[in-house]
C-alpha cells in the first residue's frame, strides 16, 4: 500500500490518539501474571500489542476484548501453561524482550519467534542478564528466535545496564519477580519508567545512577487501568500543526509521564507554541491535554546523547519537521536508532537526501543545515511505521505531493493515521 499526500488546509480541532504502545504491552504482561481479572481501557488495538495478546493466549491466558475494554484473567505469578506452538511476537521487540523475562521464571521450555525484521534485531542485551539469573536461552547468533528454558526460582542479581534500554531494564525486573531475593537494575541514564510505576517501585538515586529494586515473590495485583494516548503518536499531529499555517489543535488524554515529555521541551526550544495541562492519573501515569498552535520551527533542533533515551521514537518526526521548516538539525548518541524496526539513521538520511536535504550520516547520529527548499518525492518506509508517518509531514507542510511506500506499516502503532491525514487535505 502506498499513500500520496500534498499540502494541508489549516488543522483545527480536538483529536485523540491511540493508547500508548509501551504501556499497553506492560499492562497486558503484568495483568497476565496477576491474581484476578484486570480491566484495561483504551488499550492500543494495533499489530504490536496484538502480538503480545497472541503470545499470552498461547500461554493459557484468557483475554477478551469488547469495545473499549480488554479483560485479562490473570493466572498468577507462575501460572503460564507450557505452549504447544512457537510464540510469535510479530514485529514487536518489546513483546519478545519483556516476555522473555516472565518466561525465564517458568520451569518449561518455550520458543519466541517473529517476522523477518524482528529476526534481525539484537537480543544479546536480554540474553546476558537472564542467563546470569539462571535461565538458559538458545539462539542463533544472539538473534531471534529465542528458546527460553526457564527455572524457578531464579537467582537475584544486581545488573548495571551497559546502555540505556527500558526494555532490558523491564525484562530484568520482570524476571526478578521469580528470583529468590532482591534483583536490582542500575541505569546511569534514566529511561522510560512505565514498568516501575505499574509495579509501584520507587527508584533510589545514587551517585553512580538510578537504582530500581524488585523483591522476588511479590504478587502482582489485578487492576482497572486507563491507557493514555501515546505521545509518540501525538508527535505527528503536533508537528503537522506546527507546519500548516493557521492550525490550532488540542490532543486529549495523552500520557505525560516525565520520562516521555522531553520532546516537548525540545520543540518549545525550537519555537513551537505548545501548552500542556495534566488532568488525571492512572496507575501512576500522568494524563492530560496538549494544545498546539501554528508556529513553524525557526530555531535549530538539537538532541544530545543524554536526551536520546527519552525521545528515541520521536526522532524521525523531528528530522522531517526540521527539514520542512528549513532549520538546522543534529542528533548525537543515537546508535540505538540503527536497531529499531529499521536502521533508522540510514533510512532517514536516504529519504532526506531524496528530498534534496544534504543530510550527513554519522555512526550514532544525523546532521544537516536547514535546507532552503525541499522537493516532493517518493520515499521508502523500510517497513518502519515511524519513518512512514514522519515523511508524510513533508507533504502536509508544503513540499508537494509526497508518496510513502508500504504505508500500511503505520498500523503497528497508529491505526487510522492515514484517515486522519487525508481529512487535512486541501
Amino acid at each position: 500500500m502506498e499513500i500520496t499526500l500534498g499540502p494541508a488546509k489549516p488543522i483545527v480541532g480536538t483529536f485523540d490518539v491511540p493508547g500508548d504502545k509501551s504501556i499497553s504491552h506492560r499492562a497486558l504482561l503484568l495483568a497476565s501474571v496477576a491474581d484476578g481479572i484486570s480491566s484495561l481501557r483504551n488499550l492500543l488495538h494495533a499489530e504490536d500489542p496484538a502480538s503480545t495478546i497472541h503470545c499470552l493466549r498461547a500461554l493459557g491466558v484468557e483475554i477478551t476484548q469488547e469495545r473499549a475494554v480488554t479483560q485479562v484473567q490473570g493466572r498468577g505469578l507462575i501460572g503460564f501453561r507450557r505452549p504447544t506452538v512457537h510464540l510469535n511476537a510479530g514485529n514487536s521487540g518489546t513483546t519478545m524482550r519483556l516476555l522473555s523475562g516472565l518466561l525465564a521464571g517458568h520451569s518449561f521450555e518455550s520458543t519466541i519467534t517473529g517476522d523477518d525484521s524482528l529476526k534481525k534485531r539484537p537480543m544479546k542485551r536480554v540474553i546476558d542478564p537472564l542467563t546470569l539469573m539462571g535461565a538458559r536461552i538458545q539462539s542463533a547468533g544472539d538473534k531471534p528466535p529465542l528458546t527460553v528454558i526457564g527455572t524457578n526460582p531464579l537467582t537475584p542479581i544486581t545488573y548495571t545496564l551497559p546502555f540505556p534500554s527500558a526494555q532490558v531494564k523491564s525484562a530484568v525486573l520482570l524476571a526478578g519477580l521469580y528470583a529468590d531475593g532482591e534483583t536490582t537494575v542500575i541505569e546511569t541514564v534514566a529511561t522510560r519508567d512505565h514498568t516501575e510505576r505499574m509495579l509501584n517501585i520507587s527508584p533510589q538515586m545514587r551517585n553512580d545512577g538510578r537504582m530500581v529494586t524488585v523483591i522476588g515473590g511479590t504478587r502482582v495485583l489485578a487492576r482497572d487501568m486507563y491507557i493514555p494516548g501515546d505521545i509518540s503518536s501525538a508527535i505527528f499531529l503536533i508537528c503537522a500543526a506546527a507546519l500548516v499555517p493557521d492550525s490550532d489543535i488540542t490532543i486529549r488524554n495523552v500520557g505525560l509521564n516525565p520520562t516521555r515529555t522531553a520532546v516537548l521541551d525540545v520543540l518549545r526550544g525550537a519555537g513551537l507554541d505548545i501548552q500542556v495541562e495534566i488532568t488525571s492519573m492512572s496507575s501512576g501515569e500522568e494524563i492530560g491535554n496538549i494544545h498546539v498552535r501554528f508556529s513553524p520551527a525557526h530555531k535549530p533542533i538539537a538532541v544530545n546523547a543524554a536526551q536520546i533515551p527519552w525521545m528515541i521514537d520521536e526522532i524521525p518526526a523531528l528530522a522531517v519537521l526540521a527539514a520542512s521548516s528549513g532549520v538546522d538539525f543534529m542528533i548525537a548518541g543515537a546508535g540505538e536508532l540503527r536497531v529499531k524496526e529499521s536502521d533508522r539513521i540510514r533510512l532517514l538520511v536516504k529519504n532526506l537526501r531524496a528530498m534534496g536535504v544534504s543530510a550527513n550520516e554519522e555512526p550514532e547520529g544525523i546532521s544537516f543545515e536547514g535546507p532552503k527548499t525541499i522537493t516532493a518525492c517518493r520515499v521508502k518506509s523500510g517497513g518502519d511505521h515511524r519513518v512512514a508517518m514522519a515523511f508524510a509531514l513533508a507533504g502536509l507542510g508544503g513540499a508537494g505531493r509526497m508518496t510513502i511506500e508500504d504505508a500500511h506499516v503505520s498500523d503497528i502503532s497508529f491505526p487510522g493515521f492515514w484517515d486522519i491525514l487525508r481529512s487535512f487535505q486541501q
